[in-house]
């Protein structure tokens, strides 16, 4: 939790976009529409670009903190900056992995 805690604001914009695409599945599965469908979409995409747009962001932090203190080994600093990084990325892709799951069953309900 601790790095969800440490995010900047930018991962942070990553992450609430994440939650864009869930809240619509869940409205999705709970009164099915072909118009909500075709908002969860577009939503998840911009979801996928959110998530890989933070991660690049986390890798140019860590590159820049690199290059500043001139540390070329693998220690436990520029793991936590790597952790970081791919936390916004977990966090999309599990949103999103719910969102289609509420979607899947939305479409069962469906007529």
């Amino acid at each position: 939790m601790e790095v969800f805690a440490n995010a900047g604001i930018a991962a942070l914009a990553s992450m609430f976009v994440g939650v864009l695409p869930l809240g619509m599945a869940v409205v999705y599965a709970i009164w099915p529409s072909e118009q909500r469908l075709a908002l969860v979409r577009p939503l998840s995409v911009a979801t996928m670009f959110a998530a890989i747009a933070s991660l690049a962001l986390g890798g140019i932090n860590e590159l820049r903190y690199i290059s500043r203190t001139g540390q070329l080994a693998f220690s436990t600093t520029i793991a936590a900056g790597l952790a970081e990084g791919l936390a916004p990325l977990f966090f999309a892709f599990g949103c999103l992995t719910i969102a289609w799951l509420c979607v899947t069953i939305g479409l069962s309900r469906h007529p």
